[in-house]
This record gives C-alpha cells, structure tokens and sequence, in this order.
C-alpha cells in the first residue's frame, strides 16, 4: 500500500495542519491548536467547520498508531514523525517529485533570487552568489557544487607545501571556477618550496589554454618518452596534476554558506549534544564529504527538485538533517549540483521552489540563446 494511503481525507488535512504548525513554531501542536486551523481553513466546505478538539485528538492518536506522529513528552502534544514529512513533501509535488516549478506564492522569492543575480556573471560568482541566496532563503544551509568538464582550459596552477608531505593545489580554470585541494604524496614524498614552483611553473608556461584531460595526457605521453633529469620533473608533476584535478577531467568547486544557521535550529543542552553538534558542522565544513553526498543522492538526468530525508544511511553526522536539492547545468558540458541542508523544520515550499528556480537561472544565463 502506498504511502498516505491509509488514512482519510480528513486525516491528511490534520497531518498537513500539525505539520506547518510544527515548521512555523518548532513547538509538539495540541488538539486544540489544530481544530481552530482546520475550522478557519475548511469554513464553508470541504471537510466542514467544527471539529472539536476531541475528534481531532481521537485522529492524532490514529495518526500516531501509523507511525506519523510522536509525542516528545507524555502531557505534550505532538510533532511529525520523518514519514509526515515526507508525505507532505509529496502532496506540495503533486505526485512524487513531479517535474517544473511546484505551485504556489513563488513569485516574491524569483523575484528576489532574480535581484540576487544581477550583476552576477562567470560560473564561479554565481555558485557562490547562489550558495549566500539559498541560505538567506532557507535559513539552511546553502550549497553550490560544480564539476567543469574537460572542454575547460587551464589558466593557472600553483602548489605550495603546506606540511611534510602535503601540497595546497590550486587550479584555476578559464571558466573561473577555483579548485583548492589538499595532496597527501605518495610515499610521504616532502617536495620542497623549489620544487614545487617549478612544478607550478612548467604546467603554467606549457600548458596555459589546454583542457585539463588534454593536460593529463600530454604529460603521460612526455613522462613515457623522457628518459632523463628532465623525467624526473615529470614525474613530480604527473603526481601533482592528478591530485590536483580528478581523473575525468573535471574541475570540481564547491561552495557553502550559513552553517551557523543550524546551531539555532539543533539544541545544545548536554555533551552529547555538543558533540553531535561538532560532528555535523565538520561534515558541512568537510567540502569532500558534501560531494559525496550530493554525488549519492542527485542525478545529473533528472529533471526536478528532490528532497532526502535519510541522509545519515550516507553520512551518519547528517542524522536529523534534510537535504532539497537539483541538479544545474552550466557552461559547456560542466554540470552542478544547488541545494539546501537544513532541519525537518523548514519551509519546504519556498526551499523548493528556490532550489528549482535557481536551477533554472544557471541554465538561462549560462545558457543565454537557449
């Protein structure tokens, strides 16, 4: 049986009900509280006024017995379990996660996203303008990921030794995109100051408007025909550009913003809780961690916003957390990822909506004759 299916029109309505007043206040909702919304909402048709706290409580109880809501606290009243969440999540979709823009009051928040960009110009000023708008939006965190593929040109490369065998690589592309990683050498290889300049500047001087896959190749052709000092020096850069740019040929940036929107959202009232807390804001701040993520749980193919409710079968630090996001293609054959991570209680239409039409504004500026 479906999702939702079991349970009454006049059921769903409540559960809708407990839902926002959840999202709004953060507070378990009561009996009373609902059947005052439902009556305001419903006032001349549909379920009909009326409902008296009584018959709403006899329906939360229905509703708790499926597993949709729970109650924090014995003379508390309730909040919606991740399964009310999700239902209300379908029902703002229509069915499932349905393709194009959700309905609704939209057109204050493209308004402002519109605002947002003006100006904005080059992929990597527009994730990052985007990953400020979503958190803005959201009171989430926002985040904006992009992979340029191979059809991007190198415009400038420089490692530098940060500790014993460690490397700052930073890659930056003729998109303007920036890729900043840290190398661990192999075998703890400590390559010095010198060195690695060296190395910076041979890929600078030689290889400045080339591809990144074009990049790699050369220099795999170069170290199999050297046979010299001159090898030596190739071999460090082999070592170094792979690290630097993943095989593949794409250049991936990422950028976030508004993390310390959740220590408002998580309560902090024991160690545990402090710890959980610490655990969740070094996965945010752990750039590779969020790729992971995003690469598990949005498909470039896919065409509309989705919502991940599980993210900690993922990554366990991400227990309590929700993620609304959709994939954004970008110049050439590059293609990204916006979204937003945030507690259950957010507004999920107005994230929604923000996430998918951000979406669309990459394509339509980076994309302008299409």
């Amino acid at each position: 049986m479906a999702e939702g299916e079991r349970i009454t029109a006049r059921q769903r309505a409540i559960l809708t009900a407990i839902v926002e007043s959840y999202i709004e206040t953060g507070e378990p909702v009561g009996s009373g509280t609902i059947a005052g919304t439902i009556a305001r909402v419903t006032a001349g048709g549909g379920l009909g006024a009326g409902l008296s706290p009584a018959t709403v409580r006899n329906e939360m109880a229905e509703l708790a017995n499926e597993g949709l809501l729970e109650q924090p606290h014995t003379s508390a009243g309730r909040v919606p379990t991740a399964r009310a969440f999700r239902m209300y999540v379908e029902r703002l979709s229509g069915s499932g996660m349905a393709g194009g823009r959700l309905t609704g009051a939209r057109s204050q928040i493209e308004t402002e996203i519109d605002s947002s960009f003006a100006g904005i110009s080059g992929t990597q000023a527009m994730l990052e303008r985007t990953s400020h708008v979503l958190a803005t939006v959201s009171s989430g965190v926002g985040v904006a990921v992009a992979m340029v593929a191979g059809g991007d040109t190198l415009e400038h490369v420089h490692f530098s030794r940060i500790a014993k065998g460690q490397v700052l690589a930073v890659v930056v592309t003729s998109s303007g995109l920036v890729r900043d990683r840290v190398l661990t050498m192999e075998g703890g290889a400590d390559l010095t100051t010198q060195e690695l300049e060296t190395a910076s500047n041979f890929l600078n001087e030689h290889f400045r408007g080339w591809s990144v896959e074009r990049v790699r190749a050369e220099i795999g052709r170069l170290v199999e025909r050297e046979r010299s000092e001159y090898q030596r020096l190739l071999g460090r850069v082999e070592q170094l550009w792979a690290g630097a740019v993943p095989q593949g040929g794409g250049v991936r940036t990422v950028y976030v913003e508004g993390v310390a929107n959740l220590l408002g959202e998580r309560a902090v009232g024991s160690a545990e809780d402090m710890a959980r807390l610490r655990e969740v804001l070094a996965a945010l701040e752990a750039k590779q961690r969020l790729v992971e993520l995003l690469d598990a749980y949005i498909d470039a193919k896919q065409e509309s916003v989705r919502v991940i409710f599980d993210l900690e079968e993922h990554t366990p630090e991400m227990a309590g957390l929700v993620l609304i996001a959709a994939p954004a293609r970008m110049a050439g054959e590059g293609h990204g990822t916006v979204g937003v991570i945030g507690p259950k209680r957010m507004h999920y239409e107005n994230t929604m909506n923000a996430v998918s039409y951000i979406a669309q504004v990459f394509e339509r500026m980076l994309h302008p004759s299409a």
